[in-house]
Formats: structure tokens, sequence, C-alpha cells
């Protein structure tokens, strides 16, 4: 039999956090409710003048080897997990002298900031907490009988239902015990996790990820789908930005606004990068952001409307009047100048993301896709490339122009569906060809975008993200007005591709690295 309302009679806590305790507690106590606690935390309720039962009096055993050893006792645990609709239950409790405790509040040691801090391995396992996941577990386990807090936000509504009700109903129980799983389960997960990175095992027999649930979202791709967006970890990008303005985030919006930023982490001169359907159509690098938003949008004006911009810079009044008229779905920038977010304010759907930084090209990190039955794992791509990591194949080398050119080009084509193209002139793209079944399909493509928006590609750097199969994806980009080529080589008729580069006196080099995009 469970109950709805159950009243809180005797309350443990043992919390790390520390926020909020003291007016929990003192809120807690106005209802006659009986407060057991362990070291720290009944300190700090000592200190603020409450009455507390230290769970070592409670027990009558002392809190042992160095505070590894405090609440695991049948004492506690008994009085968490006893059922009290079944009267063998309460007989057993009555014989070992065991009082039932009916709500239980615990955050956890702070094992994931510690680790975050880089701390030494010590540090890191000290802070893996024992007794409060057991605490969480058993009291959640007994949600039909017992209330459990996992994080102070949860204290004020608990608090508002004793004081309306006289206790918790059944439906907050379940509810705070389904969080309080999740809570121990993202704990879990956390410590795997490092372990295996401790143990240099980077793809462990059982895989474990926990995400913090930031929004609920509209719908997914399309309005049939549901979905939602969580975090996992505190990098500058689209989980740390603030929205200041516009309509709520869609799942495509979020998707392709991590793309423009992502692709935008590769440059460190001011850049812009402006995105649609997950694809960048204009990217270029200036002395600032305006000359880069003018450069960008030349690129493909046509698909910018109603396209994602990135700037890795404050976004200033000026380029903030520029994209402000087109119609544009989300700005993102690592902050904004107040002339510039009043200037955007007039555009009230147009969304403003500030993250507060921008993304570590370089960082390590795990992407995620889902299959049927499953997920598939990889690291990020993060490979980067210097003027000293190619190798010329041809009889011609490039100039200098052309190798700050090739390596702008080949860093945005890492960023765009395969197959890939780029034409880039001078640190801005003029041709982008995007997720072509053919390489020399995509090398058109690029050039009839070029053509469309006017832009001349003659004496152009080009990219490809995979090799050439045959020189007919080559002789495409020369006809369009390539100079020079970058690509990562390793076909079977590079040979043949080298001897075309070489019959059109254009310079070559090869990367050794690929940037497949699907």
């Amino acid at each position: 039999m469970t109950i709805d309302i159950v009243p809180i009679r005797r309350a443990l806590i043992s919390v790390s956090d520390k926020s909020g305790l003291v007016d929990f507690a003192k809120g807690l106590a106005a209802h006659g409710v009986e407060i057991l606690s362990t070291g720290g935390s009944a300190k700090t309720l000592r200190d603020a003048g409450l009455e507390v039962i230290e769970v070592s009096d409670f027990t009558g055993f002392p809190e042992i080897l160095d505070g590894r050893v405090k609440t695991l006792m049948p004492q506690i645990h008994g009085g968490i997990l006893g059922r009290r609709d079944l009267p063998e239950h309460l007989a057993q409790m009555e014989v070992h002298n065991i009082a039932p405790i009916d709500l239980v509040a615990v955050t956890l040691y702070p094992f994931e900031a510690t680790v975050a801090r880089g701390a030494a391995f010590e540090d890191c396992v000290e802070n893996i907490d024992i007794g409060g996941p057991a605490l969480i577990r058993a009291a959640a386990k007994n949600h039909d009988f017992v209330a459990v807090l996992t994080a102070p936000e949860h204290y004020a509504s608990v608090l508002a239902e004793i004081a309306s009700h006289g206790g918790t109903s059944l439906k907050t129980r379940k509810a705070l015990a389904g969080t309080a799983y999740a809570r121990t389960a993202a704990y879990d997960a956390a410590i795997a996790t490092w372990f295996a990175g401790q143990n240099e095992e980077p793809y462990p027999a059982t895989f474990t990820i926990a995400g913090k649930l930031k929004q609920s979202l509209r719908y997914g791709e399309n309005p049939h789908q549901s979905a939602a967006f969580y975090t996992t970890q505190p990098r500058f990008g689209v989980a740390t930005a603030q929205q200041v303005q516009g309509k709520e985030l869609s799942y495509n919006n979020l998707n392709d606004t991590d793309a423009a930023f992502e692709c935008l982490a590769e440059f460190a001169e001011p850049s812009v990068v402006i995105v649609k359907h997950a694809n960048p159509c204009g990217v270029a690098s200036a002395t600032d952001i305006s000359s880069a938003w003018d450069r960008a949008l030349a690129c493909d004006p046509e698909s910018a409307f109603g396209g994602i911009v990135a700037v890795n810079r404050v976004l200033d009044a000026a380029t903030a009047a520029k994209i402000s008229g087109i119609f544009t779905e989300v700005i993102i920038a690592p902050d904004a100048s107040e002339e510039a977010k009043s200037i955007l304010a007039k555009k009230k759907n147009l969304r403003l993301l500030l993250a507060g930084g921008v993304p570590d090209p370089g960082s390590a990190g795990i992407g995620f896709k889902s299959i049927a039955g499953g997920f598939l794992v990889q690291s990020r791509d993060d490979g980067r490339l210097a003027v000293s990591d190619l190798k010329i194949v041809t009889k011609r080398a490039p100039s200098d122009a052309e190798l700050a050119d090739l390596l702008f080009a080949f860093r945005v084509c890492k960023h765009v569906k395969s197959n890939a193209i780029i034409y880039a002139k001078a640190g801005a793209t003029v041709g982008i060809g995007a997720g072509q079944m053919s390489r020399v399909t995509s090398a058109r493509i690029a050039a009839w975008k070029a053509e469309a928006a006017g832009l001349d590609t003659r004496n152009c750097a080009v990219a490809s993200d995979a090799f050439f199969p045959f020189a007919d994806g080559l002789q495409a980009a020369v006809a369009a007005g390539g100079t020079a080529v970058i690509q990562p080589g390793g076909s079977i008729r590079d040979a043949e591709v080298i001897a075309a580069a070489d019959a059109a006196g254009i310079a070559m080099v090869f990367t050794f690295m690929r940037h497949f995009r699907h």
C-alpha cells in the first residue's frame, strides 16, 4: 500500500554543496522536523543556531577511516528502506531500535569539478562519494515513503509542499526519485569515463555518457519529431551560449549554429562564417569582422538568406547593422557591444547567442552518431596542418600567397559535407561545392555557385577534403581558375592526377590527412 502524503518527522542531511542549506534546514525545523546530519553539514547548521543530531550519536558508532564511513549503517539505511506498510518491517525496526527517516537531502562529493580542475589522481579518488550515492539510491528506491533531494534547487518546492500539505506527495517523491537515479547514473558515468582515461581505454567495453538537460525543443528536424538539448562538458560553444534575444531555438538552429561556430574556431584572424543547412556558404577572414562579413556574404548571398552567422570577435555595431540588413536566423559571438545589441533588438525574431569565448579547435572530445540498435563513437576531428606538414608533389611549388589560401581553404573544407571542394582567394571563400556523391560534381557546383555570385575564381586556391580518384575533378577545378590545389593524396591514380596538374602548370600539395564529414 502506498501513501500519498507522507509527513516529514525526521530528515537526514549530508551535503557537499552547502548552497541554501541553512534556510532549508530552518524551514524543516519550523515544521518540527528532527534533523540528522554529518560532519561539515552538521557544523554549518549548528553555527546557524539549529539543533542537529550527529549521525554518529544517532547510530552509536563514530565516523571512521577519515570520514570514508559515516552513514553506511543499519540504523541509517534501515530507517530509509523500511516500508511503513509492512508489519514485519515495522516489527524488525522496533526490535533493532531503527527510527524511520522520511527525507534524505544529499549532494555528492564534487568529483566532476575535481577532475575538471586537473587535480591529482589521489584527490580525484578521494572525491568519489560512496555513502552519498548509497543514501540517494536507498531513499529513491523507497520513494513510496521517503523524499530524496539531490540538489539545492529542490529545497524551496519541497518546503512549500510541506507547508501546504504537511508532507510530500507521492507525485513529488516519484519525480525526485527519478531525478536522484539520473544524478547517481551521471556521477557513475563521470567516474567510469575518468577511469577509462586513466587506463588509456578511449573505447571501454561499456561506454557511458550523461548529459544535463539545457532545454526542451519545440520539435526535431521536422515537426513530427520530438527533441531536446543536453550539455555534456564545459566547452565554449552553443552549450555555453546565453540567448540574449529572439525566438526559441530549434533543433536545426542549434545544429547549424554549432556547425558555424566550430568552423569559425579554425581561424585566429577576425573571421565570419555563414552556415545554411549545416554547410558553410561563406567564410572569410579580414582585419576586422565588418570586412570579413562583407567577404563572407559575397560568396553566396542567396544561400545566406535565413542562415546562421558566427563571428569570432566582439560583435560591433557596424557589423550588427550589416547582418540585420538580411534575414538571419541566429548570430553567435563571444560577446556583443551594447550598441550592437540595441541594433539587433529591432529584429525581434533574430536569436543572438553570446558564448563567452570561441571553441578550441584542438581540444579533445568525443562525437556520437546514432544508428539502428546503437551509436557510433569517434574522437573529434581536431587535425590541423601547418605549411611544414605539406608535401609539394608538382613541378611548380605554390607561392606564399597560394600556401596561405590553401591552408585557409582546407580548414573550411574540414567543415563542409563530403564530397567537398572549396575555392578561395585572399582569405575568403569564392565557391563551395558540398555533399555531392561525385567529387567532380562538387568541383563544378563550386564554380557554378561562384559564377552565380558574380565572383572571379581565376587564380584561386582549391581544397578537396579527400583525394581525387580521377583527374577529371582536378581538371574541373583548373577550368574554374584554380592555380594551386591542396588534397590528402592516397589515390591509386595519384600519378595520373599529378601529371594532369603538371600539364596545367598548377601547383599541388598533399596533406596526407582526410577530412570527410558526414
